[in-house]
């Protein structure tokens, strides 16, 4: 850092203590703190400034600043911002990574922040636009692109705004519609009901209704009609037009420059991290993403000039507006960034970079700057991640060659190091059916034969279980918690009981040290909670003792539980429980630190020195979710990410997970072990994960508690089945959207364009008995109605050789409420007040009486007998209606409304009632 800083902004005294957002907006040239209720909210004449802060190991932080400019911004305001950032840097330590976000090209890393969408604002407050007054509800159609954030565009209200390859957004006053192209990705469509969700909650009080349109489809949707009425009329769509926004740049394999007085310069040979020297800048250019590396000891001059320099670098090469510059600090670099290197030891930057740190925060508290927190790290607290149920059944098998060998009831929970096990253990949890948990432990011995064959024989095993269990690879001394806590008590010992060991230590030359019950042998005890109760057969030297630890000493008739001073009472009765597991009924001598008698060194061979240090075990979980590829990181991730369609990959720093979609083909999935595999090597290189983490694959359906941990997890969604659309229709809005949508398959019904002219033809007969469509003003009627119905009786006689000539009305916005604008050059003249299509009263009435047919079963039964935590449930009866079965007075008071009013609502509605009172 440089010696001469500048102060930093009083705006930013005290800024990233916590985990979470912050955001400043410039407004006359300084950052003015903006209040939560405005996150979100971007005005496009405006900049921003916005600071992430994210849970680091041991207590620490880490920082990600985004400086986001709006499209009408100035240039004065721009540069304001990026200069503001710099400051920000300064008082966080001078180690945060920088972003720069252009409106409409945001990072996934920004876009994560504010789900489901953000949704840019005309006007601003610093740019000198007035913020717009509230207005009258305006129509408006949205293009929705990204499979896990959103990118949310406002197009031109006009069908030539609409294609077959994306998903669009209509949003009328009554009604929003879902309009999905025919080529359109199904993640897209799911991630557009998300941000409907979104608008019928915050624009809508959660009254108005949703329509989903498939484009392409033979048979139309019941509101399919409505929709094309709105753009007047039903008519073939054009090919998507190329613009810079669909521009996809391909990451290109890393080239490096330095920059030297603002000057590029290509630096050759393969990249090895030796290369970056502490006290300069370089450019790494990755096609989709250019990197500016600052060295730690680089002055804040040389900092802004290669900043500087890299908009050049992208401006010389006419680079499109989507490229991404991301500033990264030595010690603090990305997994991307670390990945175009040939070689990076890992361990060797952060220090310098904690280092560089601490003398910032001597500078800033020089300045007066709160430091409070920057060079101090908590202590690190032990994280557990949750348990399997208790009192589940245990099985082990030992592998032997090509068989598997069960073991003894009595001898579960007896590992040895020379040989691989297969454990299944089978558990209930909550009222769910059979689970299981499934696990190869290899010890550190074993011939790789008996690995290869304890994986190939437990794929067989998960196979023949239909893929229900979650299934693990265990390496000897990276047991994780749940894999010990099903073992009361667990004990690893020397030695081994395969054949092939057996051969192996015989082809070698060795002694074979397995234990027996009559060998000399010292077991020790380290810990005593249900998670990490295991214990280790150590060397038998008297160098192995610990003075925080117990150990049992076994040597012939002589028996010893040796108590060292720091142990605890707990681990003395698990040594003589473990002493009783091994040698039942054996007669057990006492020996406390500092009074052992020579009977108890003779075994040991003697007398000599040991430690009293206590071994420290890190056990920090930082979850972090990739997408197939390791490059590709998932941020901000919820369960919402995991989508059925993909193989993801959970890394908790600490173990492994592989989670496989329902609808991923049946050859990918048997490769989740291979992709695993794959993903530690190079995480090992990258980020120094141990090579034998603990591995686990867990299947869409039949995730385990301590998996959904790391989620806000909601059981309801876990159960719905289907592909991403599928299943967010059928959790957000019921079942009815499910089925319409899959009805498109029959051939019965009227097509999208027959049913788009009946439609049309409602909307201007006065004597029809439905509702129409608009009010149409008295002067034209006639015109109108002929000019619509005309275009949509040409398209129904000719054959669809050419587009309709109004591709120039579609690049002027149309921000008018009324419905005809939309295709005031299209088939008609203006309208006015757009409202829904709804069908014939009768015909409501008929449905409403079909509805409250379905939900009459026979018997009454009470909500203790109903609710899914019922301890005496109920059985004989649809699970999916259980509310049915109450009594019309526990009706009311379960649910708080009566059965013809709960009946009456939208079925999403009443499922997340039926979830609240554990009904669903």
């Amino acid at each position: 850092m440089a010696s001469s800083t500048k102060n930093v902004d009083p705006a930013f005294h005290g800024v990233g203590h916590k985990v979470g957002t912050e955001i400043w907006r410039i407004e006359n040239f300084q950052p003015v703190p903006l209040p939560k209720t405005e996150y979100g909210k971007f005005y496009m004449g405006d900049s921003y400034i916005i600071l992430q802060t994210t849970a680091g190991k041991g207590g620490s932080h880490l920082y990600d600043i985004h400086f986001w400019i709006g499209k009408d911004t100035s240039q004065d305001e721009a540069g304001t911002a990026a200069i503001k950032t710099v400051e920000l840097d300064t008082a966080l330590g001078g180690r945060a990574i920088q972003h720069r976000e252009l409106q409409g090209y945001e990072s996934d890393k920004f876009l994560s922040y504010f789900k489901p969408c953000i949704i840019p604002l005309e006007g601003g407050v610093a740019s000198g636009f007035k913020k717009p007054e509230e207005e009258t509800f305006e129509t408006r159609l949205y293009v929705c692109r990204g499979k896990r954030v959103v990118k949310l565009k406002q197009v031109p209200f006009a069908r030539s705004s609409l294609n077959h390859d994306d998903v669009f957004i209509l949003d009328t006053e009554n009604k929003i519609y879902q309009f999905n192209g025919a080529n359109s990705n199904i993640q897209e469509r799911a991630k557009a009901l998300e941000v409907i969700q979104y608008f019928k909650d915050t624009y809508h009080e959660g009254k108005c209704d949703v329509a989903i349109i498939d484009d392409g489809k033979l048979v139309a949707e019941s509101a399919s009609g409505e929709f094309w009425v709105i753009f007047g009329g039903f008519a073939p769509i054009g090919r998507k037009a190329a613009t810079e926004d669909d521009a996809i740049l391909e990451t290109t394999p890393g080239k490096l420059y330095s920059i030297t007085n603002g000057q590029v310069t290509p630096v050759d040979g393969a990249l090895s991290k030796s290369m970056l020297e502490n006290n300069q800048c370089y450019l790494l250019d990755c096609g989709a993403e250019v990197f500016v590396w600052v060295g730690r000891a680089t002055q804040m001059e040389e900092r802004k000039a290669a900043n500087q320099a890299a908009e050049e670098f992208i401006s010389s090469q006419n680079r499109p507006k989507s490229t991404h510059i991301t500033r990264v600090v030595q010690g603090y670099e990305t997994h991307f960034f670390k990945s175009n290197f040939e070689s990076w030891p890992s361990g060797s930057g952060t220090s310098g970079a904690e280092d560089g740190r601490s003398r910032v925060a001597a500078m800033l508290k020089q300045q007066g700057v709160n430091v409070k927190g920057i060079t101090k790290n908590a202590p690190v607290h032990e994280e557990v991640p949750p348990l399997l149920e208790s009192g589940g059944k245990i099985e082990v098998w030992c592998i032997d060659g090509s068989a598997k060998t069960p073991v003894p009831q009595e001898e579960i929970g007896k590992f040895y190091c020379g040989d691989c096990y297969i454990i299944l253990y089978t558990y209930h949890s909550g009222d769910k059916k059979e689970e299981y948990y499934l696990s190869c432990w290899v010890g550190k011995d074993s011939i790789q034969e008996d690995q290869m064959m304890a994986m190939q024989l437990a794929n067989t095993m998960f196979n023949s279980l239909k893929g229900r269990p979650v299934q693990g690879r265990i390496f000897q001394g990276k047991e994780p918690p749940q894999f010990i806590a099903i073992f009361q008590p667990m004990v690893v010992l020397k030695g081994g009981l395969s054949s092939g060991y057996k051969q192996f230590i015989e082809d070698k030359g060795l002694n074979d040290e397995t234990y027996t019950v009559d060998s000399v042998a010292l077991i020790r005890i380290s810990a005593t909670s249900v998670h990490n109760n295991k214990a280790v057969q150590v060397d038998a030297v008297a160098t192995s003792l610990n003075s925080n630890d117990c150990f049992f000493l076994q040597s012939g008739s002589s028996n010893f539980i040796w108590q060292g001073h720091q142990s605890t009472l707990e681990q003395q009765q698990l040594t003589a429980k473990i002493a009783d597991f091994l040698k039942p009924g054996v007669t057990l001598k006492h020996a406390k630190e500092g009074t052992e008698s020579s009977t108890f060194w003779s075994p040991l061979g003697g007398k000599q020195s040991y430690t009293s240090n206590k071994e420290t075990q890190e056990t920090f979980r930082d979850p972090h979710l990739y997408t197939f590829s390791f490059l590709n990181e998932v941020y901000n991730f919820s369960q919402d990410d995991l989508l059925p369609e993909d193989i993801m990959i959970l890394d908790t720093h600490a173990e492994v997970f592989i989670w496989v979609g329902q609808c991923v083909d049946s050859k990918e999935k048997q490769k989740a072990f291979e992709i695993g595999e794959k993903y530690v090597e190079l995480a090992a290189k990258l980020e120094g994960l141990s090579l034998e983490v603990p591995l686990y694959k867990v299947l869409e359906g039949n995730e385990p508690c301590f998996f959904t941990t790391y989620f806000s997890w909601d059981s309801s969604k876990a159960i719905v089945h289907g592909n991403s659309f599928e299943k967010k229709v059928l959790f957000l809005f019921g079942a009815a959207h499910v089925s319409e949508d899959k009805s498109g398959s029959s051939n019965q019904g009227p097509t999208q364009r027959a049913s788009a002219l009946a439609a049309l033809n409602s909307a201007f007969n006065p004597s029809s008995g439905t509702k129409s469509v608009a009010r149409v003003s008295t002067k034209g009627e006639g015109s109108q109605r002929a000019a619509a119905v005309a275009a949509l009786s040409n398209q129904l006689t000719f054959e669809q050789k050419q587009r309709p000539s109004d591709a120039t009305s579609a690049n002027t916005p149309t921000r008018s409420p009324t419905v005809a604008a939309a295709t005031k050059s299209e088939l008609a003249p203006e309208t006015e007040d757009t409202e829904d299509v709804q069908t014939n009263e009768e015909d409501s009435e008929v449905k409403e009486e079909s509805e409250q047919q379905d939900n009459i079963v026979e018997g009454v039964y009470t909500y203790d007998q109903l609710n899914t935590k019922s301890e005496n449930p109920v059985s004989g009866i649809d699970f999916k209606k259980r509310e049915a079965y109450l009594s019309d007075e526990e009706f009311e008071t379960i649910l708080g409304m009566t059965k013809e009013a709960f009946y009456q609502q939208p079925k999403w509605k009443q499922d997340m009632q039926k979830k609240k009172v554990d009904l669903f």
